[in-house]
């Protein structure tokens, strides 16, 4: 399979659906490259499901980076998207462009993500300017969910969902190649896909998207803090690793791990050479 590439991503609207998975390390981004995803997100999730953080804007450059080298390190086919964190970009919008930059040069990812917010226009011209490709994040935007009334879905009302019909279109046209839409309404995330002649990529926001996003831990039922509503767990490995864990507990204490298979050894005749 031959390395993708954002012209092939756009390429994609209105041909087939678009697969879309997280991934911060070499072992899952390996499994996931080889199932043949689409694009991997190095995603700000990770300050979640594998920092134990409470929110994604603890997440910084520092740690973003270091797991985006390690996804970026295993695969071969998909397109890498680095998750741009809320510090990179929000509390510096001057900062911006060399964040993005980071993401290319150092983690060799392919382009960057970043969410909505007060200046996004203004920042995203300057990175997609800097040539860097980027994707848009519209909706429920984690990053600022304090503003926007917690973790709940948006454009529940016609005023609302205007705004994120405008905010998808204003994207679309400073260049972004793919927008995610976040717990966004069924009918109005087709609306926007029908809309614009990029993709739309959707996580809590219908069938009817271009293609889908999931936070890996949670459809692998890796993650058990909390499991959003829009998440379909395909497997809960959660009970399998836990199973395994208990079972090697158990063999060490009885000793019957390791056995014969699972040791190495001397031949006798060195064994009497010992004083």
């Amino acid at each position: 399979m031959e390395k993708i590439t954002v012209q092939d991503i756009l390429a994609l609207k209105g041909k087939r659906k678009i697969t879309m998975l997280t991934a911060y390390d070499y072992p899952l981004a390996s499994l996931i490259d080889k199932a043949g995803i689409d694009m991997i997100l190095v995603g700000d999730s990770l300050a979640n499901v594998v920092l134990g953080l409470e929110s994604t804007t603890q997440v910084g450059m520092q740690e973003m980076i270091h797991h985006a080298k390690a996804v970026t390190r295993a695969v071969k086919h998909a397109l890498v998207v680095g998750d741009m964190p809320y510090d990179s970009y929000q509390v510096n919008p001057q900062e911006s462009v060399k964040n993005a930059r980071r993401f290319i040069t150092e983690a060799k990812c392919d382009c960057v993500k970043l969410e909505w917010f007060d200046r996004c226009l203004e920042v995203t011209e300057s990175i997609i300017k800097s040539g860097i490709a980027v994707m848009g994040h519209i909706g429920l935007t984690p990053q600022t969910a304090d503003k926007l009334g917690g973790f709940k879905v948006q454009g529940k009302d016609a005023e609302a969902a205007q705004r994120l019909i405008e905010q998808a279109v204003a994207l679309e046209k400073l260049g972004c190649f793919a927008i995610v839409l976040e717990c966004v309404p069924d009918k109005i995330a087709s609306i926007i896909t029908q809309k614009l002649s990029i993709p739309t990529i959707g996580i809590g926001a219908g069938v009817n998207c271009d293609g889908q996003v999931l936070v890996s831990h949670d459809m692998l039922g890796l993650f058990e803090r909390y499991t959003p509503k829009f998440v379909k767990k395909y497997v809960n490995l959660s009970v399998l690793i836990a199973q395994a864990i208990q079972d090697y507990k158990k063999e060490v204490e009885e000793e019957s791990f390791p056995d014969k298979e699972h040791s190495f050894s001397i031949k006798e005749e060195e064994l009497k050479k010992l004083k």
